[in-house]
Parts: structure tokens; sequence; C-alpha cells
């Protein structure tokens, strides 16, 4: 998975995270930075707010999207783990605990552990799982910076997080692999 330069990122404005963290309670959508590239995220519990995201991004509603998490620990409380190695971005069987239009028809979910800086400490701060798909129009390039987020994606979220809108980066999503409910390891994304 290729990452940003998390390294070098100066650090981040905690008024910028804590009202972030006050739009997600309120149930309204962000526009985030993340480990890999820039995305929309919302309450992963709040059935109305994933509803909202699948609305924004123009994208079906059978088409999952992937939660950010902080933590290993954290990470237990959503879908059923099988023993193996957990990879940073897996799509585990057997969610649960989640807004159920946020889970796949075959109930499973994409989970990744954030290493970056900000949306770590907005996934421990939130208490909760925080929606991360892209920002992007469903089926238009991904944006790989927030210069290239589309002024119609901008003007339909709440709350833009400041971090790292000046950073012209260009990140790549992150990589994804499906755990199959009888263990078997699947890529989904290189």
């Amino acid at each position: 998975m290729y990452l940003c330069r998390l390294n070098m990122c100066k650090a981040y404005d905690i008024a910028d995270l804590e009202q972030a963290i006050r739009v997600l309670q309120s149930g309204g959508v962000i526009l985030y930075p993340t480990d890999t590239v820039w995305g929309i995220g919302c309450d992963a519990t709040n059935e109305q707010a994933v509803a909202r995201v699948y609305s924004i991004k123009e994208r079906e509603d059978t088409k999952s999207m992937l939660v950010l998490v902080d933590s290993s620990e954290r990470l237990d409380a959503y879908p059923d783990l099988p023993e193996q190695a957990r990879p940073t971005t897996v799509i585990y069987p057997n969610a649960h605990g989640l807004a159920k239009n946020l889970i796949a028809a075959d109930g499973s979910i994409g989970i990744r552990i954030t290493n970056e800086a900000f949306s770590q400490a907005l996934c421990r701060q939130f208490g909760k799982p925080i929606v991360s798909t892209s920002a992007n129009i469903s089926g238009e390039p991904t944006a790989r910076n927030f210069g290239q987020i589309s002024q119609k994606i901008i003007e339909r979220v709440d709350y833009i997080c400041r971090y790292r809108q000046d950073d012209t980066s260009e990140c790549a999503p992150s990589r994804i692999i499906k755990i199959e409910k009888d263990g078997s390891i699947k890529v989904i994304r290189d």
C-alpha cells in the first residue's frame, strides 16, 4: 500500500479535529485526510449519515464502503475475526454493530486501521468507526489530493477538515484484500 508522506506533514490543529468530531456526532458528513486519499466520512453506525454519503457520491447503496478505526482493539467490535494475521486493509465476513446500509449484501465490511495522525486521532476521539470512501463522485477518477476534489463534493459535505489541504502529494487508494468465510484470502485491489 502506498501511503502519503505521513511523517512530513505538519501537526494538525486540535480545533479542526474537535469540529470534525462535533459534525460526526451530530450525524453530519465530513471531508477529511486519511493515510491514503482524502475521504468522505460519517459515523459508521448511523444509517442516515451513511445514506447521505451514498447520495453525495451518487453511488449505489449496494456497493460497499470501508470504515476506518484507530486500533486493532477497536477492530474486534465490528466483524467476527478469524485467527489469521490482520492486514491493515481487509474485507471481513460477519459484520455487525454498524449501520445496516453500510454492510455488504454478503454480510461483509471493509475495515482499515489508519496510520495517519489526524484520521487516527479522529477515530480514537470519536470512539466509533468512521466511513472512509474516496472523495469523488462514483465512477469518476479518485482525487489523489485535496486540490483534485470536485466542487460538487465540497459543496455537499457539512465540514471540510483544514489539515493537509495544502499537501499536493499524489496519494493512492489502499490495497484491499478479503477474508472469505472459510478463512481464505482474496486480493480485491492491489
